[in-house]
Parts: structure tokens; sequence; C-alpha cells
């Protein structure tokens, strides 16, 4: 028998006690099956046979086994041969699954046949299997001629005297298909005249073998599709040939028989091929960084470099496929297109699942969410524009938990990386202050870098969160705030304990943090709000400081207001030579806290100046007062001009020391009340304690005192009222000047 002759049958892709193989040797022969009945000529197989003449032709070929063996040597030798070269190829790429699918299905075939051996065919009815669908990678050595019992011409007839087995090697697809179905509906038709009701083992012999060629022709497309994308490529005919059998077979086999037979069953060779396109995708992802050092072992620099050479790799693939194989297939009308895109987008998706289960750090889990998000998902990712995406859309490269899992760690790693950007800046800052650099003047301000690193750290990672997804940036903006917002009380407390304090320190320092105020909640809106209060804060703290160095060095020189040496030496020049000097580092502030901080200048020396007139050192009598009276204005004055001309819009501070002076040397006493009442209208935070001290200087009598301190007091219950109401400004004078009661003062009051 033929299969005792076949090596490739027996060794490797059927176990010997399961197979076909096995079996039938173990049954007893048929009488009918003969050498002579084997290798017929054409003629006589197309020669219908009357039971007396098959019954003639069994009992004359009666012999040994053995005898069987030797007759069938000489004749199957070259089939084998030519069969086996056809098959040398397919086998050596077959893999573990595809041999047990097979024999799977071969043993499948042998339970129906030997069912059919068992049970016999009901009368007017054909005994059939139904063939289960399995993988067809495989051509095997079976030669049709010695099995089937048809002659070599009637299978050499359509092809130039080629054999099944020929064509499939010669890769003449089609030819191969046309004689397979040619004998499947001859094998057919002898199957419902019941041509095999008195030996149903060539039955089962004919019909293996034609599975087994149409296995091989299976076989054959899928290592087509292998060598599509390989260094060699394959030709274009041969690409058309593989969709033309394949729409060959569908129209043929277009739904499974009605009554089950198992030749005539749809072979899904469309599902073949697309999962041979899938693995042939699978394979050549794989080549992306083999044999080298993986990403995650390497570093960032490791991963990118693969993620580079896996982009290369499908872009270089994907245009093969769409610029020369899909024009091939194109011709059948078979979706060479959409089925190469959708394999290599599953097998890049199963890559770089794998990547992120091994990826660390930031960096490297960034890599992989911008690779598939901007790189791979890029309009652009094929390099031309004639290779469009897919009509219908293709699932997520990641599954929506590992993408979010992904954005989880990469932003947990973030968190830590800001922070610690952020010491890296005040370390930075930090070596400034050691090499006592003194701040720029860029643009008419004072400038120092850390307005720009804060910015450039959070543009930077604000700009990359959001080209992965709107959702990573909205989450690395507020990873961004709150790394500020913990740095800036950080950063004030380091610089205001270093020896670096200084005005242009101080200056820079409030440029700074206005700049980052304003410029950040101006360009994300509505994200950064709770920024606000920490740099504000930092930026009163600073210009506090400014303030407190200012009024360090003027306090002693306000010591000598209401002496008797004041009346005669011009002691406010040093007073406005330290405002002027200090007002130069204010024209290099940003104005909304130069203009603040002037003003408190203004009103820094106006409030002093009337400490020490409340609060004087020596009493003025008679023409001293009168003098006193005169110095005080032409002092206010003084202070009024200097701080106008240095841009001070503190207008409300220039009546508070012209009206004391005013009451302090009316000659007409009838005018000291309106004195009073301007003072007190001017001014809503003065008290009564200040009154009385104004009226102790005075010196005015126990009865007029006692009357202006009442009217006083009816003006300071009526302004308290308009001061609740908000009618009046929130300015403040008097309300921060401490006024001891003295003698002289209780004496006023009684």
């Amino acid at each position: 028998m033929f299969w005792q002759d076949s090596p490739d049958c027996s060794k490797g892709l059927l176990p010997a006690a399961l197979s076909p193989l096995g079996v039938l040797r173990k049954m007893p022969s048929p009488q009918t099956m003969t050498p002579g009945l084997e290798l017929q000529s054409p003629k006589e197989a197309e020669e219908p046979q009357t039971p007396a003449q098959r019954t003639r032709r069994t009992s004359s070929s009666k012999e040994p086994s053995a005898l069987h063996d030797d007759t069938m040597r000489p004749g199957l030798g070259t089939l084998r041969r030519a069969f086996s070269r056809a098959s040398q190829r397919a086998l050596a790429q077959v893999s573990k699954e595809d041999s047990g699918l097979l024999w799977r299905r071969s043993y499948s075939l042998f339970r129906s046949f030997r069912r059919a051996l068992d049970e016999g065919p009901a009368p007017g009815q054909s005994q059939v299997a139904i063939m289960p669908e399995v993988s067809s990678r495989v051509k095997d050595g079976v030669s049709w001629q010695a099995s089937s019992g048809v002659g070599p011409k009637e299978l050499e007839s359509k092809a130039e005297g080629k054999s099944v087995a020929d064509l499939i090697t010669e890769r003449q697809l089609l030819a191969a298909f046309e004689q397979l179905r040619h004998l499947e509906t001859r094998l057919v038709a002898e199957k419902a005249s019941h041509t095999f009701e008195q030996d149903p083992t060539a039955f089962a012999r004919r019909a293996m073998d034609l599975c087994l060629h149409y296995d091989g022709l299976a076989a054959e497309i899928g290592a087509i599709v292998r060598e599509t994308l390989g260094p060699d490529g394959v030709d274009a005919a041969v690409l058309a040939q593989v969709a033309h059998v394949v729409r060959a077979e569908e129209e043929a086999h277009p739904a499974s028989p009605a009554d089950g037979d198992f030749l005539c069953t749809p072979r899904r060779w469309r599902q073949h091929w697309e999962e041979a396109v899938q693995r042939s995708a699978q394979e050549r992802v794989r080549q992306a960084g083999a044999g080298g050092t993986s990403g995650a072992e390497e570093g960032s620099s490791g991963l990118a470099q693969l993620l580079a050479q896996l982009g290369g790799l499908v872009r270089h693939d994907l245009q093969k496929v769409r610029l020369e194989v899909q024009p091939a297939y194109a011709a059948a009308g078979f979706p060479a297109w959409e089925a190469y895109q959708s394999a290599f987008h599953g097998a890049v998706a199963q890559t770089l699942q794998e990547l992120a289960q091994d990826a660390h750090g930031c960096e490297q889990l960034y890599l992989l969410l911008d690779w598939a998000a901007n790189v791979y998902g890029s309009p652009d990712f094929l390099g031309s524009p004639g290779l469009e995406q897919p009509t219908e859309p293709l699932p997520p490269l990641l599954a929506p938990d590992v993408w979010a899992q992904l954005e989880r760690d990469y932003t947990s790693f973030l968190e830590t990386k800001i922070t610690g950007c952020f010491d890296s800046i005040l370390e930075l800052e930090k070596s400034r202050w050691v090499a006592a650099e003194a701040p720029n003047v860029l643009q008419g301000f004072y400038h120092v870098p850390l307005s720009i690193d804060v910015h450039m750290l959070v543009a930077e990672h604000v700009k990359a969160g959001g080209a992965i997804s709107t959702e990573l940036e909205a989450t690395t903006l507020q990873i961004c705030a709150r790394a500020l917002g913990l740095f800036v009380p950080r950063f004030e407390k380091a610089f205001l304990e270093s020896k670096a304090v200084s005005e242009p320190h101080l200056g820079a320092y409030i440029n700074a943090c206005e700049e980052l105020r304003t410029s950040l909640l101006a360009r994300f809106p509505g994200t950064l709000e709770e920024l606000e209060k920490p740099l504000v804060a930092a930026t009163c703290s600073f210009q506090k400081h400014l303030l407190q160095d200012l009024q360090r060095d003027m306090q002693p020189l306000f010591r000598v207001v209401c002496t008797k040496g004041w009346l005669t030496q011009d002691t406010l020049r040093p007073l406005m030579d330290k405002v002027l000097a200090f007002a130069h580092h204010l024209e290099h502030v940003v104005r909304p806290w130069a203009q603040e901080t002037l003003q408190e200048v203004h009103r820094y020396v106006v409030r002093e100046y009337l400490v020490q007139v409340l609060r004087p050192r020596e009493r003025f009598r008679g023409v001293e007062r009168v003098n006193s009276s005169q110095k005080m204005n032409l002092d206010a004055q003084a202070i009024s001009d200097t701080f106008q001309g240095l841009g001070s819009e503190a207008k409300w501070l220039d009546q508070a020391i012209p009206c004391v002076a005013e009451i302090l040397g009316e000659t007409y006493k009838d005018d000291i009340q309106r004195h009073l009442e301007t003072l007190i209208q001017s001014y809503p935070d003065i008290r009564r304690d200040h009154i009385l001290a104004i009226l102790a200087l005075r010196r005015l009598g126990r009865r007029r005192n006692h009357s202006l301190l009442q009217h006083a007091q009816e003006l300071l219950k009526a302004v308290a009222k308009a001061v609740n109401s908000g009618a009046t400004g929130p300015h403040v004078l008097f309300g921060e000047i401490e006024v001891p009661t003295s003698m002289d003062v209780l004496i006023t009051c009684i």
C-alpha cells in the first residue's frame, strides 16, 4: 500500500498508533483492493464496471501482501520523490501547533471512515463524514495516482503533464486547484453512484489523498504569505493566484452540504490566509530589536532605539503591502491592505504591552506613551499620503486599563521628578547667593533666572503631557501647581535666611514672583488659582523686608524732629536722600509693587514725622511754637514735593502734617475747631488720644479744650459710622501711631 511507502506521513506528522496508516494496516484488506485497480489506465478508470467484472478482477488478484508491496514500489518511487520535493519546504516550516491540528484532522477523518466501514451505507444514501476545520500547512507525499486508481495521463492532462504535487511545488496554484476540484467532483459522483459499496476502504484512501492535497495547497498559501514580506518577496503573479484560488475555493464550496459530505465542506482558506498574515506580521514585529538587550535593561536609550526600529520596520512593511502586495490582490477584490494593517496593529499592540510590563522610570514610561500616541498614532506614520488609514477604526493600541495604568505610573514618577527639579532650582539659586552674583537689569527691571527656570519646567512637562492626552496634561499641571506651591515658601525662607538679602535681590524676586503669578495664570486659566496665594505671600514678604531695611536706616534721622536744633537746621535733607536712593531701586521693580512700595515709604515718612510731633522731646511756647508750626509746613511741602516727583500716588497723605501745624500755630483760637474738623474728616482712623495729644501741645486752657474735645468726639462718632458703612477709604495713618498718656494730657482732659 502507498501509506507504507510514504515516509512523510508516518514520521512526525501522525502518531503511528492513531494515524490512518496505522489503523488501515490493522484492517482486513477487502478483496477488491488489488494492485491492478490502483494502477489502472485512464480508459479503464472511466469505463463503468459491472459487478461481475469487479468480482473477476478481485478473484484473480489475490496475492500475498509482500508481493503487493513489491508491485507498488517501482511505480511509486518517482511519484514519491516528486511529491517529496513539493513538501520539503512546507514541512520545514510546520510548527508543532500545525502538526497537532493536522493529526486531529486526520484522526477525525479516520473516525468517520471507520464508522462508514462498520455501519455501511444505507440503501440509496451515501455514507459521509464531516471534515473538521484545521490548519492547512502540510504538504504530504501522497500520490493521487497511486491511491485513487486514476492513471498519470488523467492528472497531467490539464497542466502540461504535471502532477498536482508538481503544480503546487511550482506554485501554479490555480491549475492545481482545478485538478483537485475535478477529482473531488468525480469522487463525489462515484460515491453517489455506490461505486464503493463493496470497497469502502478505497473511498477512504482516495478521500484522504484528496484532503492531503488540499492541505498541501493551503500550506503553500501560508508559505507564500510568509515569504511575501521577506527580503526576496514573492512575485505579483503568485500573489494574484493566491487571491484567485481563495476566491475559487469559496465559490466551489459556498456552504456545507445538507447531507454533511465532508468533501464539499468549505475549507475556509480566506480565514487561513488571514491567520497566515497575522503570523507573518507577528514574526516581522518580533524582529525589531531581536538579539539585542531589551529596552528595560538598557534604559531609556535602549527602549527608544527599540521603538525606532519597530516603527521603521512596521512602516517599511506596510508601505510594501500598499505599493506592491495590495495591487496584486486587488484584481481578485481581496482586502489585503485592511488585513495586513489589522495584523500589524495587533502585533504591535502585543509587543507594546510586553514592553509596558518591563518599563521603569519616568522616561521609559513616557517613551511608550509618546510612541503610542504621537508616533504610531500620527496620520503620517506611514510616510506617504497614499497610505491612508483603514476605513473602519482600529481598536486601541493598548487596552484602556493598560493605558490608564501607564499614565498612573508615569504621573507617580513625574511627581517625584518635578519635586527634584524644583530642588535643583533652589540649589542653583543658593550657589548664586554664595557667589554674590548681583541680579541683572533686563529691559529696565531686576532679573534673576528663577522665573525662566520655573516657566520652562512647568511648560515642558505640561506640553509633554498634553502631547499624550488632555487628561494627562491636566494631571501634569496639577502636579506642577502643587510642587510650585510647596517650593515658593521653601525658597522664600532659604533666601531670607541667607546673607544675600539686598535691595536688588529683593526687587528681583518680587519681579520673579509677580511674573510667575501673572503669566502662569494667564497661560493656564482656571487651573493655577491655588498658586496665587503662596506667590502673593512671598512677594509681600520680600516687600516687607525691603521696607524694613529702609526703615532701619531712616529711623535714627527722625529723632531730631521737634528739637531746638530742628528749628534752625535742615534736618529733613538726610531723610529725603535716603528716600531718593531707595526709589532708585524701585525703578527696577515692576510697577504694581514699585508703586505700592513707594506709597508705603511715603506713608512711613509722614507717620514717623507725626510720631515725633505728638511725642516731642521738647515743648515750645510762644514764638518757638509759632516757628515750629512754620517749620512743619515747610517740611510737609518738601515731603510732598519729593514723593510727588518720584511718582507716589498717595496724595491723601499731604494734609496730615499741615493740619497739625495749623492747630499749633493758629493765633485765632476760634479757627482751631475748623482745623480739627479737617483733620478728623481727612483721616478717619484718628482717635481721641491723638486729639488730646494735639490739644496738649497747644495749651488752650481747660474750658476751650473741653469744648474742642467734646466737638471732636461727635465728629469721631459720625466718621466711625461712615467707615463702617464703607463711605470712606481704608487709609491708615494715625491708627499706627501710639500716643502715651502723660501728665500734660491728663491736665488737658481735666
